[in-house]
């Protein structure tokens, strides 16, 4: 297996794996990622939010869009799926956390609300910026 370059490619591999796993469990997973959904994949009764690391999360927060906090606090079928070890590229080597029912809405009564903005840096403008002090 050839190693995943990218944030997008290690989304795309774990949602793949989920959706996967979902339908091998008898449900009948979709993805909704460009559906204006709270969450990446329906998969009834099921609301997953996929969260996709290259390697292992351990020790470090969730970060979770408003909207999805909301979903998560008004549906009890809304889950967050953490899949690690991505990176490797090799789908017999991811691993899964669930997070949902009881455990979800306990670190749901502990999460913090932050804002900020994300400040887009394409290529282009990488490529001309400058590299010295002067």
């Amino acid at each position: 297996m050839r190693e995943l370059i990218g944030n997008k490619s290690i989304e795309d591999a774990a949602v793949a794996w989920v959706i996967e796993r979902e339908r091998a469990a008898g449900r009948e997973a979709c993805d909704t990622r460009y559906a204006r959904s709270p969450a990446d994949v329906e998969s009834p009764p099921r609301v997953i939010e996929v969260k996709a690391f290259g390697t292992s999360n351990r020790g470090y927060g969730l970060w979770l869009e408003v909207r999805q906090v909301e979903e998560a606090r008004r549906n009890r079928d809304f889950y967050v799926y953490v899949v690690e070890n991505v990176r490797q590229g090799d789908p017999n080597l991811f691993t899964l956390k669930v997070l949902g029912g009881a455990q979800l809405r306990r670190l749901l009564q502990r999460a913090k609300e932050r804002r900020y903005y994300e400040l887009p840096w394409p290529v282009a403008e990488y490529e001309t910026c400058p590299t010295s002090l002067d």
